[in-house]
């Protein structure tokens, strides 16, 4: 039960994580490793900020922060032509020291003793911990994407969407396609922060080496929900990738019971599930190829 209960709680609240990649790796269409950085600052700022008793500012601050992450990514790709993946780089080597400023430089930060949502929810709901922080993490993860299936479907993110779709065809409409591609890593990137806020209260302490990892970890949820509920449209995405960040965790889990499984051995199995996933369209194109030899061969 307690392998379920903790499965469904990260998933849900690394569904965050899934959201922000998806915005940029498959709305906008740009690999953007900034997430990186932003998930550690997510965590350094919830961190330090629930341990002064200010947790609920913590989660407004910290998308604020990974917003400015998020913006600044965008102008360096935008305005100063930089490549997305480098500026992506840039942007998460410059926010390291920023985070261990910001942690006072120190790795990691324990806030056992000071009140974070999940404790706060626990006296509140009349139920067990485990049912509180689920209840916690699902109320965050469906209001962060009810609001953004909502701002995808105004002109603002119609327009975003025409970015990663044809950006050629966007800038011939007079739609400044700079100013989409800024604010669409802000809002990815804020949407990440927001992730690592919520994991820094959900385990108590923050670590300046979490972010490693991330964007793999986002790509495995994104694409496990995409080749389980396909592509259906930008709600049914951002919806397949919580789902996928869920079976994700139950994954990584149930691997982790194994007699000869190390921990070291997490991020390969993240890269081996992640390796799996892309590689199901190909393979199933093949499928679909010899099949159609096959039937033409007999036919002839």
């Amino acid at each position: 039960m307690t392998l379920v209960m903790g499965s469904i709680q990260l998933g849900v609240i690394y569904g965050l994580l899934a959201l922000g990649i998806y915005i940029t790796f498959r709305i906008l269409n740009i690999p953007d490793l900034t997430c990186e950085g932003t998930f550690t600052l997510g965590l350094a700022v919830s961190a330090i900020m629930t341990k002064h008793g200010h947790p609920f500012i913590a989660l407004l601050v910290a998308v604020a922060a990974g917003m400015a992450a998020g913006a600044i990514t965008g102008l360096l790709q935008s305005k100063c032509k930089i490549h997305p993946i480098l500026a992506g780089i840039l942007v998460m080597s410059g926010l390291y020291p920023i985070n261990l400023v910001i942690m006072g430089r120190s790795p990691n930060l324990a806030i056992m003793d000071s009140v974070t949502i999940f404790k706060w929810a626990a006296e509140i709901l009349p139920s067990s911990g485990d049912i509180s922080k689920t209840v916690t993490a699902f109320v965050f993860t469906c209001a962060a994407a009810a609001l953004l299936a909502m701002f995808f479907k105004t002109h603002t993110g119609l327009a975003i969407r025409a970015t990663g779709d044809n950006e050629d065809m966007v800038r011939a409409s007079s739609i400044d396609a700079d100013k989409m591609k800024i604010l669409a890593l802000a809002v990815g990137n804020g949407v990440i922060a927001l992730c690592g806020a919520l994991i820094t209260q959900y385990q108590n302490y923050a670590d300046i080496n979490s972010g490693a990892g991330t964007l793999v970890l986002g790509l495995a949820s994104v694409i496990i929900g995409e080749v389980i509920f396909f592509k259906r449209g930008v709600t049914a995405g951002l919806i397949s990738a919580i789902i996928g960040s869920i079976i994700y965790r139950f994954v990584l889990a149930l691997a982790m019971k194994l007699p000869f499984f190390d921990a070291s051995y997490l991020k390969l199995v993240s890269s081996v599930i992640v390796i799996l996933a892309l590689s199901i369209p190909a393979i199933k194109e093949r499928a679909g190829l010899s099949q159609i030899k096959r039937r033409g061969a007999k036919n002839a």
